[in-house]
């Protein structure tokens, strides 16, 4: 049941100058993606500020990229929360307008024991038909999967069929492919990592760096499982600076910085998040120039 395979843009959620959802500029970055080869579409994560979209705004910002999508790859819909009978609610509603997949991310502020997550994952997962990706970026939520919680998982629920991998630690990645028999998807959620979890068995990638360079990402994947390592290492290595800089400030402060710098929205964020400092902003946009995106 895998969803899909090369780079996922984890989408960001365009503003109009801080307010209501500029649904003009989401389009036209939809369209920018599929151009250039993004292989799947993850909206409403992270990336996309879905913690500050009331659930009104989340469900719409998932139907309008549905449609404008229309079936050309896969849009993965964000869908975790947590409070497991909201996250319930979000993929119920996320599956009747038309998502292809759910990425439910751990319960954050809560830090719930690992029966606890096979509880509420097992709950979210029985909600919908649809395939689920597990989301294990403990940083952001205080909150690990542990390989064999995951494996666990993977072996007892049966649209539980990937995970997004951003501990930033390979051999968490290993083990989750040792503990299912290389079986399970794996993509990285590290646009610095997109290579080593490649080598372990991995799908792809649900990347940010692809906001900026979705055709060199998804080359970086394809290369590599064609076998052509040389191409996807070089590529892993040439813009390994920009992946890290795109994380000088939270995500997606400086994601959104840089598609403002594309041209291709004017890079508000809500509260609590601010705008790029200046001398992060410079630092960014020097690397984007070395690497003749702008």
């Amino acid at each position: 049941m895998s969803i899909f395979t090369g780079s996922a843009v984890a989408i960001i959620t365009p503003f109009k100058n801080g307010g209501e959802v500029d649904y003009e500029s989401f389009g036209n970055i939809i369209e920018y993606q599929i151009a250039n080869k993004t292989d799947a579409i993850v909206v409403c994560g992270t990336t996309g500020e879905a913690s500050c979209l009331s659930h009104e705004e989340h469900l719409d910002v998932i139907e309008y990229c549905v449609k404008k999508v229309a079936g050309r790859i896969p849009v993965i819909a964000g869908t975790g929360s947590n409070c497991t009978e909201t996250a319930i609610y979000l993929t119920k509603e996320a599956d009747e307008r038309g998502a292809d997949a759910m990425l439910v991310v751990t319960p954050y502020y809560n830090k719930a024991t690992q029966n606890g997550l096979i509880a509420h994952f097992t709950a979210i997962a029985a909600s919908t038909k649809k395939p689920i990706i597990l989301y294990n970026v403990p940083s952001r939520t205080g909150c690990k999967l542990m390989p064999q919680t995951i494996a666990t998982l993977y072996n007892t629920v049966e649209n539980i069929v990937a995970v997004k991998e951003a501990t930033g630690d390979i051999t968490v990645a290993t083990e989750i492919a040792a503990l299912t028999d290389g079986k399970m998807d794996i993509y990285s959620g590290n646009d610095d990592m997109i290579v080593p979890i490649l080598s372990v068995g991995g799908k792809g990638v649900i990347s940010v760096l692809s906001h900026v360079i979705p055709e060199q990402v998804h080359e970086m994947v394809a290369s590599y499982l064609r076998g052509d390592t040389d191409t996807a290492r070089d590529l892993q290595v040439k813009y390994f600076r920009l992946a890290k800089d795109l994380f000088l400030e939270v995500n997606p402060i400086p994601v959104k910085a840089a598609t403002c710098l594309m041209g291709q929205c004017d890079g508000s964020v809500r509260m609590p998040l601010s705008v790029m400092e200046p001398q992060n902003l410079a630092i960014l946009k020097a690397e984007m120039e070395k690497q003749g995106i702008l």
